[in-house]
């Protein structure tokens, strides 16, 4: 059994940070970043969950019409498989995602 103290954690470099369970066909991941990602659209669905710092997650509709959703410590954010985003800290933020093994 590992606990892992989220919202004090950093790593080296941004979006980096440990796998921390193997869920069959799905990866667990502790990430910390303080820059943008880039936007994507999964092939499968996401468990996005700020566990510290802000982090407007940008999303766009079928009509390519741009939203931003805040999140703050605590929320939790369920990507359905194609919906487009890109997730943007305010500073430095705390990240559990939960995705499928393919997007690794």
């Amino acid at each position: 059994m590992q606990t892992f103290k989220g919202a004090a954690f950093t790593a080296e470099a941004a979006w980096r940070g440990p796998n921390i369970a193997e869920i069959p066909d799905a990866l667990v991941k502790l990430r910390w970043t303080d820059q943008p990602f880039e936007w994507h659209a999964n092939t499968g669905e996401e468990v996005f969950v700020v566990l510290g710092g802000i982090v407007d997650m940008h999303v766009r509709g079928p009509d390519r019409a741009e939203r931003v959703i805040v999140l703050e410590p605590g929320d939790i954010l369920h990507i359905q498989k194609g919906e487009e985003h890109v997730a943007h800290p305010r500073g430095g933020a705390q990240i559990l995602v939960v995705e499928g093994r393919d997007e690794a």
